[in-house]
């Protein structure tokens, strides 16, 4: 267990600074050496709403935002009515006296009454620094250090407002500060310094990926939540050499990455599922040309726009059955903020080497999620393997077969315009050389040959994937089985209940597709009373998961109400699922935003 562990909530209306609290407090953890993980619950508006962000602080990493709240800051009337029975005991919570005359009562709390008109001397009618105020007293109560606050606020403001704004921010940051010095109680559990840590988004993250991948194009439509890779890319395109497009819409982006990546660059996009759905008949042509790309899919809440600002784990049916027929393709699902960094190095070296399209299943939580890392922990120049590319003129006396068939199924890829190998490549079945068998009457005998050829990669792609780990105690009662994005709270939740005497393990998968069914069979003949843990409605990884192997769980435990899970829901699932209580359990999301 962490030695700190602490979660501190901003709460307010959209356009009262919430991102500037939350960014602000990360980078503040983040110089003192303090993991962070953050989560931010908000609305599809621009204006109206109600937004909640979470910033959950640990001694040790974290991936998830926990199950307490200890601090709210509460910027307007709603929050402090909306979440005060959030607050742990012992917990506080800072709300603007000016607006709130008479506040709720709770008596095993402390309730932190500031009025901003004292503090900021009346000259901010517009209340437009309250976040700043409120900050300032926060972390005194917490003990962080006012000098790297005054640190962050320059680099936030200077360069973008100016030195007026920026003063005037100062001011009542340490006006609230202080106030907090003179007039509250602070935590008994106080920030510690450590050694300062970095701190990054999960669509950065994936983005940086990318860049240390070897990506020279990238191409992209906004939608949300998977617009951050394209903002990463874009400001940074000039300084990496990468090309970088933002297109009509997602069919272009596809077909153009399909067109730089057949060039020769290693070529990326990202997408939700709406926009991944335009893009399916184009993945299956790279799938038909044996051209690799990398395709992200940032879930959110579906079907059709469904809930733009909301996680789900839903589209994993949807990349399993991208474009018509059968091809080769692999679909990975990052486990943490950090692993989508890892993940795309370690996905295009696939597509590379079986030149096949690979696919990555993110969603919200994970993508404008924030955490820290050490950078000495990351691979910041991963090994990269082109596979059997061709580059160079050599003889060939006229003979070369784009599409040789072979014992693997990789076929040498030759550069377009590289002296000596002439192919020809299109979206109709083809030969070895590229010659349509439509042109033949379909010959069957063709046809079945590069059929055989193009899938026979598929048993040396699920060769190479790691089968899942068994993590946790060997003689557990309840095994927990998820995917992606919850292997941090299903670790906890697994933790938490056998801390409380009933011994748990847990198994998560991170590549999806193919799978290696001896190899997994062999992890899930381990499992004890097996509980598949997703965000979906229908068990989309349980059924894909019993299609594959014939394992079938003995329990479920699904969420889609938008929200992710927290540790307490998978742990009072697994409680009702071994009772035999349900089969399905389906968690109540107590904060509603």
């Amino acid at each position: 267990m962490a030695n700190y562990d602490f979660v501190v909530a901003v709460g307010g209306a959209p356009g009262q600074g919430i991102d500037t609290v939350g960014k602000s407090m990360s980078q503040i953890c983040a110089r003192h050496g303090l993991h962070v993980f953050t989560y931010s619950a908000y609305q599809s508006l621009i204006r109206g709403g109600h937004t909640f962000l979470t910033i959950r602080i640990s001694s040790e990493p974290v991936a998830n935002h926990g199950d307490k709240i200890d601090l709210v800051i509460a910027l307007d009337r709603n929050s402090l009515e909306k979440h005060l029975p959030h607050v742990a005991p012992g917990g506080a919570i800072i709300y603007n006296s000016d607006d709130v005359k008479q506040a709720p009562e709770r008596e095993d709390i402390q309730l932190c009454p500031i009025s901003y008109k004292e503090l900021s001397d009346n000259t901010d009618r517009k209340k437009l620094m309250l976040n700043i105020c409120m900050f300032g007293v926060a972390l005194n109560m917490v003990g962080g250090d006012l000098a790297v606050l005054e640190d962050i606020i320059t680099l936030t403001f200077l360069k973008r407002k100016g030195q007026a704004i920026t003063d005037a921010n100062l001011a009542v940051a340490r006006a609230g500060y202080n106030h907090a010095a003179a007039h509250f109680n602070p935590f008994e559990a106080q920030f510690t310094k450590q050694e300062p840590l970095a701190f990054v988004d999960g669509n950065s993250a994936m983005a940086m990926g990318g860049a240390a991948a070897g990506v020279k194009f990238y191409c992209a439509y906004p939608m949300s939540p998977s617009t951050g890779v394209l903002k990463w890319m874009a400001d940074n395109a000039r300084d990496l050499s990468i090309m970088v497009r933002q297109c009509e819409d997602e069919i272009s982006v596809i077909n153009m990455v399909i067109g730089a990546a057949h060039a020769g660059c290693r070529a990326m996009c990202a997408t939700s599922g709406g926009g991944f759905a335009l893009m399916t008949e184009a993945i299956g042509s790279a799938g038909m040309m044996e051209i690799p790309i990398v395709v992200i899919n940032v879930q959110r809440g579906g079907p059709s726009t469904g809930l733009p600002t909301k996680t789900e784990q839903g589209d994993l049916w949807q990349l399993l059955g991208a474009s018509q027929g059968d091809f080769p393709k692999i679909i990975v699902s990052p486990t943490s903020i950090m692993d989508g960094f890892d993940t795309i190095p370690e996905l295009f070296n696939l597509v590379d080497k079986f030149q096949c399209p690979g696919m990555v299943l993110s969603d919200l939580t994970l993508s404008m999620g924030f955490t820290t890392f050490a950078p000495e922990s990351v691979n910041w120049q991963p090994k990269i393997d082109r596979g059997e590319l061709i580059t160079g003129a050599a003889q060939t006396n006229g003979d070369y077969l784009r599409y040789q068939i072979t014992d693997s199924g990789i076929s040498p890829r030759a550069i377009p315009g590289t002296p000596g190998h002439v192919h020809v490549v299109a979206t109709d079945d083809h030969d070895e050389d590229g010659g349509l068998i439509s042109d033949e009457f379909t010959n069957p005998h063709k046809r079945r040959d590069i059929m055989d050829k193009r899938q026979r990669k598929m048993e040396g792609i699920a060769a190479q994937l790691p089968p899942p780990t068994l993590e946790g105690p060997e003689d557990a009662e309840i095994t927990l089985i998820g995917w992606g994005s919850t292997h941090s709270v299903i670790g906890e939740a697994a933790q938490q209940l056998t801390e409380a005497g009933m011994p748990t393990n847990h198994i998560h998968f991170k590549w999806l597709y193919p799978i290696d069914e001896d190899a997994v069979n062999a992890v899930l003949d381990k499992a004890a009373h097996a509980v598949v843990v997703e965000c979906n409605y229908t068990g989309q990884f349980a059924r894909f998961l019993r299609g594959e192997t014939g394992f079938k769980a003995a329990g479920h435990i699904r969420k889609y109400d938008g929200e992710p899970f927290m540790p307490h829901h998978i742990v009072e699932g697994a409680q009702e699922l071994f009772g035999g209580k349900v089969g399905v359990y389906v968690p109540y999301q107590e904060i509603v935003v």
